[in-house]
């Protein structure tokens, strides 16, 4: 590499004019001893052939390297860009400024930077001993942080991790770290908080946001999915080999298992309604054999409890105003009873209470009539049988009015016995009296 040298062995103490056809073959040195003003002053093209130093640590044996033409030897090592063009044209002034300057006491910074002399910033610094490949530009325009190969448009490459860090200057405003370690990719708060990782060995699709929404785990659907919280690392956990949804344990044993550890602390769900006219209800659909959706329902304009078929009858209602224990099944060790402890008020029968007995017209079924049916039946008239309230029920109601009408029919029978024994007791008194 060709470079320019000026090496004086000829000393010019004075003015003079020089023809751009003179030759010095053995050096020029040039000085009027005054720095107040320039010592050289060229109004046309220049050309010098050799290596150039410039500045006070020049000396005449200075030697180059053969890489180098140009050598700034100085305390104050800058060179500045000073802009003449008008204020219509940019103008504004540039400085290379190699390692900080301090007029007054040793220090600073050393450093290669591009001052904004005209804002008077330092937009762009090299520090020193900066590693190999700190800033890195290749030819497709890729920036390489580390790397001297960059393979995106910005290639961070470290040894141990390679992160970035976001810092606002705002006063109270936490900063962010975003990086790459051994274990993942990690989000870290300035708190020291990690609100986000990405495990090395995290599966393909382990987590997607798409345009139709957030999938998790989108391929590899034998993963599990789990959110955890201060109070419990499986605040919801989905088993990703049978899609049990647990909440409060990584163990879920059906499709919704919730779970409460703590001590005092019950196992609810909540069906919250909030708006007007909404009620809070939940379905149980099955579509076997018979399908047949059935709803729980807590009706928002009477309070009470409904359970019926979903858009059909509702066969069970609950007062939100029902006494405690109204009902019972099984009782201090005995399941088969059933314990009411309200009224029992039966209404869906058509009430015929049988007073009717004891009209005169009533036609009372003769004593013989009944004991053929039952030598026939095997049960009293009008009365159900087993067969039938095997098959169809018992109708508490109906049956309550049968036994009174049967009651009503005895006392009958009982009273026609009472006179019949009256008279036989008057017959048998005549007969002793003769």
């Amino acid at each position: 590499m060709r470079s320019i040298k000026f090496i004086a062995t000829t000393v010019f103490l004075f003015p003079m004019a020089v023809s751009a056809q003179d030759n010095f073959l053995n050096g020029v040195s040039i000085s009027d001893n005054d720095l107040g003003e320039a010592d050289l002053f060229v109004t046309d093209n220049s050309v010098l052939d050799g290596d150039v130093c410039i500045g006070n640590g020049c000396t005449l044996d200075v030697t180059f390297a053969s890489d180098v033409a140009v050598m700034v030897a100085d305390t104050s090592n800058s060179i500045i860009f000073d802009d003449t063009s008008s204020a219509t044209f940019p103008d504004r002034d540039w400085k290379l400024l190699i390692n900080d300057v301090l007029a007054v006491s040793s220090g600073g910074i050393e450093r290669f930077a591009i001052e904004d002399v005209t804002n008077g910033t330092i937009p762009f610094s090299v520090l020193g001993a900066a590693p190999e490949n700190a800033l890195v530009v290749a030819s497709s325009g890729q920036v390489g942080l580390g790397t001297a190969i960059p393979q995106a448009d910005l290639h961070i490459s470290s040894a141990d991790t390679a992160d970035v860090l976001l810092a606002p200057t705002n006063a109270g405003v936490r900063s962010f770290q975003v990086g790459v370690d051994a274990d993942g990719l990690f989000t870290r708060i300035s708190t020291g908080a990690i609100p986000f990782e990405v495990a090395n060995d995290s599966a393909f699709g382990a987590l997607q946001i798409l345009n139709s929404g957030v999938r998790v785990n989108a391929g590899n659907f034998d993963k599990d999915f789990q959110i955890g919280s201060d109070v419990n690392d499986n605040a919801m956990f989905v088993d990703g080999a049978t899609a049990f949804v647990g909440f409060g344990t990584n163990s879920p044993e059906q499709l919704l298992h919730i779970r409460s550890d703590a001590t005092g602390s019950d196992a609810f769900a909540l069906f919250d309604a909030n708006g007007t006219g909404s009620d809070a209800a939940f379905l149980l659909r099955q579509n076997g054999v018979t399908p047949t959706t059935w709803e729980f329902r807590n009706q928002q304009d009477s309070g009470r409890l409904n359970v019926g078929v979903a858009g059909g009858n509702t066969p069970l209602k609950i007062d939100n105003t029902a006494n405690n224990n109204l009902l019972k099944l099984g009782r201090n060790g005995r399941p088969d009873e059933v314990v009411v402890t309200g009224k029992l008020v039966v209404n869906n029968t058509q009430m015929n209470v049988p007073d009717y007995v004891f009209a005169e017209d009533y036609a009372l079924r003769p004593l013989s009539d009944v004991q053929a049916f039952i030598d026939a039946n095997s049960h009293l008239p009008e009365v159900p049988s087993e067969a039938q309230i095997r098959a169809s029920g018992l109708d508490m109601a109906e049956m309550q009015l049968v036994h009174l009408k049967k009651i009503e029919e005895l006392t009958l029978y009982t009273l026609e016995q009472e006179e019949r024994i009256t008279r036989l007791e008057a017959a048998l008194e005549a007969l002793v009296a003769e």
